[in-house]
């Protein structure tokens, strides 16, 4: 069992190399149940546990939450239905992260709930392995909060994101070339009253350097965060345009979240007369 465990894990990079989304769509639920089985025999495999964390957070983000903002504009009930089954997504995804991490660092869950800083100090500072683990758990907790913003029990749980991103940075700020950083710069946009603009401006710096502009994401989040709200239109097409030149496959591991960020940055670029008043 742990063979085949290593088997699925290590090819879960199959489905980050591939630019198909309706086909990655149809064939991701039964691999993420096939992980859900595996991992029922085998419930300390690292690389099933990581491989579940990254898989879940994928489907949620690319095939539910986002079909949930397209049904938000003239669907209301579907868009809450969907926005629903992404946070259960997302909050699974978060406990395969959180599982992984407790495998070396028992009782780290409960702590970081209950104090997310001091916590995450139990994990050493050249404890580089544990950061995609941190990585998928602050993704997965942020989105989960990002499709509840009408929750207040899961809106208090940002600092716990805030947190695991923060030690994630110190291990290895340069890691997957700079999800960390455009991560970073999603929180500081979400979080006005504690980050600043020169925040979101240092993470995307950071992240542009470490990704060599090969990130497509990176542009998309950047148009979100800063000429959206100052109602940049000539900016916010600019980077949008940035995003869709990004070459797919530029990188390896990265044309699948590439095309995701691509088929976005379409749609945002057919809503522009309505996301910009003037």
């Amino acid at each position: 069992m742990e063979t085949i465990g290593d088997m699925l894990s290590e090819g879960s990079a199959a489905f980050a190399d591939d630019d198909d989304i309706e086909l990655i769509g149809e064939a991701l639920p039964f691999s993420l149940k096939l992980t859900d089985s595996l991992l029922q025999e085998s419930p300390n495999h690292r690389g099933l546990l990581l491989s579940a964390a990254q898989g879940y957070v994928l489907y949620a983000y690319a095939y539910v939450q986002f079909p949930a903002e397209q049904a938000a504009i003239d669907d209301l009930p579907r868009a809450r239905n969907l926005r629903a089954r992404a946070r259960k997504l997302y909050l699974r995804a978060h406990g395969y992260a959180m599982r992984g991490l407790e495998i070396e660092h028992p009782g780290i869950g409960k702590a970081i709930t209950d104090n997310p800083a001091d916590a995450l100090e139990l994990i050493d500072r050249d404890d580089a392995e544990e950061v995609p683990f941190l990585y998928w758990a602050a993704s997965a907790m942020g989105l989960a909060i990002s499709v509840s913003k009408d929750d207040p029990a899961m809106l208090a749980r940002l600092a716990e994101v805030e947190a695991i991103l923060q030690r994630a940075l110190i291990l290895d700020d340069s890691y997957d070339n700079g999800a960390l950083h455009e991560f970073a710069l999603i929180l500081a946009s979400a979080m006005p009253n504690t980050f600043g603009r020169g925040d979101i401006d240092f993470h995307y710096r950071r992240a542009l350097e470490l990704s060599q502009g090969r990130r497509a994401s990176l542009f998309v989040a950047y148009a979100m965060a800063v000429p959206l709200r100052t109602q940049d239109r000539e900016s916010f097409q600019a980077l949008i345009e940035k995003a869709l030149a990004v070459e797919a496959d530029a990188v390896e591991g990265q044309r699948l979240r590439n095309t995701i960020a691509q088929r976005r940055a379409r749609w945002l670029s057919s809503r522009m007369d309505e996301l910009f008043l003037n």
